[in-house]
């Protein structure tokens, strides 16, 4: 197994212009040191392409192109075909896309691979918003978050939808291996990639990679934040193989979600009853969570 004292010294993303903090960048890197230099990764239109395509220097020491905005699993198919075609087995065809190239561009070609059960591993990297056009609501936007698309007023307290939940619309596709990670808990993301690499078929990792920028933190409070989201349970560790839904993690106690929300600059504006409807809405999803899926 894979962790801090074993894992290879060797970079293979690296000098990129990534702001402060950014945690998407550590999704990149950390996947990719699991992964190794045989990886052929595929960015579409996002932050994490904006950063590390930047003429003439390139961050990616393997191979690596970006796509179109809605075709990261599509190319993954292409490369995944292409380079089993000419007889190369000793390769991993992984794509990096934000949540709005993944749950709102990109889910079209995504369902499609894993209908076809391309031999691809797919990680999304969600920051909660278009961060890299300005901070704009994709759909797995947070209730009450403010974006540039969804400012808060007196009559609007930024987004009035609920997130999109990913994980099981991607589950519900029945694939093979499915799985949530935070950068705050980098172990347990480092145990998913290595287990999706060695499985055949589509393998989907979903991770929160907070953004100091859109989410109003201080870029040292990345890792904090990422950790303090699944301890207050807004969001979960979790897994999907075989047909059924594990979780990785379970709080023998929330820590208060309220602290966690207050940190930051997109939800200041949320009032005490704003609080107490996501409060609300996490322990309903823990009702169910605990009521239908196994727990590790």
């Amino acid at each position: 197994m894979i962790n801090a004292k074993n894992i290879t010294e060797d970079e293979y993303f690296y000098g990129h212009k990534a702001c402060g903090g950014c945690g998407g960048s550590l999704v990149v890197r950390q996947a990719l040191k699991v992964l190794g230099k045989n990886a052929v990764s595929v960015l579409p239109a996002g932050c994490m392409s904006a950063v590390g395509f930047n003429f003439p220097q390139l961050a990616f020491s393997n191979n690596s192109i970006i796509s179109m905005f809605a075709g990261t699993a599509s190319m993954l198919t292409g490369i995944e075909a292409g380079l089993r075609a000419r007889g190369i087995k000793d390769f991993t065809a992984v794509g990096f896309a934000g949540d709005g190239g993944t749950a709102d561009i990109g889910i079209q070609a995504l369902s499609g691979a894993i209908d076809r059960n391309d031999n691809i591993l797919y990680i999304c990297y969600d920051n909660e918003a278009y961060m890299n056009t300005g901070i704009q609501k994709s759909s797995l936007t947070p209730f009450g978050a403010k974006t540039t698309t969804t400012p808060a007023g007196k009559n609007i307290r930024g987004n009035i939808r609920q997130k999109k939940n990913m994980f099981e619309i991607v589950a519900a596709h029945d694939i093979p291996y499915a799985a949530t990670a935070s950068v705050g808990y980098i172990q347990d993301f480092i145990n998913k990639v290595e287990k999706a690499s060695k499985i055949q078929g589509t393998k989907y990792i979903h991770v929160i990679a907070p953004c100091p920028t859109g989410w109003g933190i201080a870029t040292d409070s990345t890792i904090e934040i990422a950790k303090e989201v699944v301890d207050c349970g807004l969001w979960y560790l979790a897994e999907y193989e075989n047909g059924e839904f594990k979780l990785n993690k379970k709080p023998a106690q929330f820590s208060d979600c309220s602290a966690y929300i207050k940190k930051q600059g997109r939800f200041k504006h949320l009032t005490e009853e704003d609080l107490a409807l996501i409060a609300q809405g996490r322990d309903q999803k823990w009702q169910k969570i605990l009521a239908e899926w196994k727990c590790q």
